[in-house]
């Protein structure tokens, strides 16, 4: 017979984001099972990601193709232009996508890493020709600039970053263990000057690997192949340049999934996401797992991907974006703080239909589509609603061995205008959730208290924001119990303050 009343209070539900890998029954629950078009916003809330509000008007150039790359042209004079590619183009503008590429180039892939450096903007991809973009002119192959030197097809890499006043690049058709550097601020010298260029295929921890990815980072140069990375110091000098360190076990994905946060470098390894870590100044090089809590989604994710990769790194926004773009999954790390494990929290994105990101200099962040380019903004998808989800893990109220009878459900949810919110409960993990539709007030509505239909606790505004709180009688009785949170995102913000949980103890099982 029922006896003891308890209670679980979510404060701030899922703040520590989602974790898949700890077992359901004895999880925290303040992480969450299910996080999806979600984020962790500045107060430490689950809350729903903003939408992306096309800009692009005239996408004829694009055709039917998606956005693969953005990047902003940005000159010392303070001249800038958006390039993206995509349809076997070189593509310029937002509202209207212009056609760059050169006359008389034939692209055959959109695989293109751009970089800015020196006051232009350089484009690199395997078996192409680099390009190369100055302002008032136009997009023109490597070797035709004015004195242009050693551009020669050994060097038509995949992988290109500016650092410590060069060009490098890595990851040539029939080579995956040479490094080549321009000259000093000369970006369209190759063989001149104090140009040069390193084989590190002694140098594999292993013996043998593939170049993949480089950055430079705090006077060091990584590199990062398929299943090691080998770092070299005194990169600012090439010729001074020594082997400072490597580590086996642990290599990089893709190129697209590196970024520099200024701090740190991020990549995505078989393992999960990785970084080399601060002390990599003292050349003991650290690996921390910063996705340990979704390692084997991660994992599977991984092997299942088929098409490309994108990251972007958001100072703005806090996070790391990690796109598997042929599963249309995108992982969202909050970038905030590391939990007590070293892992960053994590939501995940899905059905976005996001192809590219590229972040301006202004902190925008663009993102590609079929539709062209896009901001990050809103609360819509194009003009179209998408689904926020919040379930947390099985509740057991500190006693797995007793049956609970669920009486009561308390959430309070901070919106910005009239929505519909649907509370879902479950009992011993089973997927088939009892519902119940949650009408909410837009903002400037308060005070209202104690209606029949869903006995509000109460509903009041603080700035265009209104915080609701209902009380839910629920029905049904298990070991467990899950409850979970759904939302259609149509113009408005949304966010989860608290959900209390309220239950008898029964008998034994």
């Amino acid at each position: 017979m029922a006896s003891e009343l308890k209670s679980i209070n979510l404060v701030a539900p899922g703040f520590k984001g989602i974790n898949t890998e700890d077992s359901p029954i004895a999880q925290d629950p303040s992480f969450a099972e299910i996080a999806d078009n979600a984020v962790i916003d500045k107060r430490g809330r689950i809350a729903a990601r903003k939408g992306h509000n096309v800009l692009t008007t005239n996408k004829t150039q694009l055709g039917t193709a998606a956005i693969r790359g953005i990047k902003e042209f940005k000159d010392d004079a303070g001249n800038t232009k958006v390039f993206s590619v995509g349809n076997n183009k070189i593509l310029s503008g937002t509202t209207t996508l212009a056609d760059e590429t050169p006359g008389s180039y034939t692209i055959n892939a959109d695989n293109w890493k751009m970089v800015n450096f020196n006051d232009k903007i350089y484009f690199f991809q395997r078996a192409h020709e680099p390009l190369v973009y100055a302002n008032g002119g136009s997009v023109q192959k490597l070797s035709t600039v004015s004195g242009a030197a050693g551009v020669a097809s050994t060097m038509y890499g995949n992988e290109v970053i500016a650092g410590y006043g060069r060009l490098w690049t890595a990851d040539f058709s029939s080579d995956k263990s040479t490094v080549y550097w321009s000259d000093l601020l000369i970006g369209h010298d190759w063989s001149g000057g104090s140009s040069g260029s390193i084989d590190i295929s002694k140098v594999w921890p292993d013996g043998h690997d593939e170049i993949v990815a480089l950055a430079a980072h705090n006077g060091l140069l990584v590199i990062f192949g398929k299943r090691s990375i080998v770092i070299y110091e005194k990169a600012e000098s090439p010729a001074d340049m020594s082997l400072a360190d490597t580590i086996t076990g642990i290599g990089c994905v893709d190129r697209d999934t590196v970024q520099n946060t200024g701090t740190d470098i991020l990549f995505l390894s078989q393992t999960g996401l990785r970084s080399i870590g601060r002390t990599i100044q003292e050349k003991s090089a650290p690996l921390t797992s910063l996705s340990s809590n979704i390692t084997t989604d991660l994992t599977i994710s991984l092997q299942n991907e088929t098409s490309f990769f994108r990251s972007v790194y958001s100072p703005e926004e806090n996070f790391y974006l990690l796109s598997f773009v042929g599963q249309d999954v995108i992982y969202c790390f909050d970038l905030k703080g590391q939990l007590e494990n070293g892992a960053y929290r994590v939501t995940r994105w899905i059905d976005t239909g996001f192809t590219a990101f590229g972040r301006l200099s202004s902190g925008t962040l663009y993102i590609g589509t079929t539709n062209g380019i896009s901001e990050y903004s809103g609360y819509k998808d194009n003009n179209v609603k998408y689904l926020f989800k919040y379930y947390s893990p099985g509740l057991t109220f500190g006693d797995a061995g007793r049956i609970k009878l669920l009486k009561k459900i308390k959430p309070t949810v901070v919106s910005s205008n009239a929505s519909d919110v649907f509370l879902k409960w479950a009992y011993d993990f089973s997927t088939f959730y009892k519902t119940e539709r949650l009408p909410l007030s837009g903002g400037g509505v308060a005070g209202e208290f104690n209606s029949s239909e869903y006995n509000t606790t109460a509903e009041f505004t603080l700035g265009d924001t209104v915080t609701s709180q209902r009380n839910i009688n629920t029905t049904g009785y298990g070991s467990s119990v899950s409850v979970g949170v759904e939302a259609d995102i149509n113009g408005f913000a949304l966010s989860l303050q608290e959900i209390n949980v309220m239950a008898l103890l029964g008998k034994l099982l």
